[in-house]
């Protein structure tokens, strides 16, 4: 598998297709495998480009502090390795944060910005219950498959849960096979609770999709509202009965609103 050297780590990365190019940047300590369900469809419209951030499965973790900027950078990084000049770009949950900053950062690199599960961060970010943040905030045992058994279980709905134990399952295998590195892990939480976009947003220059699904419980759909009312001209889309991770549930409804938009803004 293809992997770039930057200062000291090693990124994983993967590209599938032909095409305009689109770079899926997973979610809090997630990586390429969280996008199981778009490769495929999203790779005959696009040349989809995936990959593990530093520290989280084949990426090494190197020893910069990290922020949600310098994320963005070993992105730019990446493109520029490739050599692509300007990329769709769709990040969901924590990579809706990285994706933020890219598209604030290097805007002439950003052909359309689709920020799913997500908020701009900061004191307004419209927090989920009490015992759901404590549970996904603890940093203990995160490699622990009971642990990771119980984190993606409250990312989903619990019909979906309890309807398709199957998928729940290959879902887990994919993790398993994917360990974090801790310090990345607490790593990625500091960058998560640092970042405050809401007064930068505006300056978001790239057609923009605000997409999630209504019944999510880790990122309350509120925050999606807020963030599109935030961005000029942003389009607000919502999945009936979307999870968090409705991009795994419900992948069909999601890949088409992504291709639509993708289409009519490139």
């Amino acid at each position: 598998m293809p992997k770039l050297t930057l200062s000291g780590f090693e990124l994983h990365y993967e590209v599938y297709g032909n095409g305009v190019p689109l770079v899926l940047i997973p979610g809090f300590a997630g990586g390429a495998w969280m996008w199981s369900r778009q490769v495929a469809p999203l790779a005959a419209k696009f040349r989809v480009v995936t990959f593990d951030p530093r520290g989280i499965g084949q990426s090494s973790f190197g020893s910069e502090p990290l922020t949600i900027r310098l994320l963005a950078d070993d992105l730019d990084a990446l493109l520029r390795e490739l050599r692509i000049d300007k990329a769709h770009i769709l990040g969901a949950s924590f990579g809706g944060f990285v994706g933020q900053e890219f598209a604030l950062t290097y805007p002439g690199a950003t052909r359309t910005l689709s920020l799913c599960c997500t908020s701009f961060g900061g004191p307004n970010h419209v927090a989920p219950a009490i015992e759901i943040l404590m549970a996904l905030a603890s940093t203990n045992e995160f490699n622990n498959e009971d642990r990771i058994r119980r984190s993606l279980s409250m990312a989903f709905s619990p019909d979906f849960v309890r309807e398709h134990p199957e998928e729940i399952e290959q879902v887990i295998k994919l993790r398993m096979a994917n360990p974090v590195i801790e310090e990345a892990y607490r790593s990625q939480l500091s960058a998560a609770v640092a970042f405050n976009a809401e007064s930068r947003a505006c300056a978001i220059k790239a057609p923009t999709l605000v997409l999630s699904g209504d019944a999510d419980v880790v990122v309350p759909k509120q925050n999606s509202h807020n963030l599109a009312a935030r961005i000029p001209g942003a389009e607000l889309r919502s999945i009936a009965g979307g999870s968090h991770l409705f991009f795994i549930e419900q992948p069909d409804e999601f890949n088409s609103v992504i291709i639509d938009f993708m289409k009519r803004n490139s």
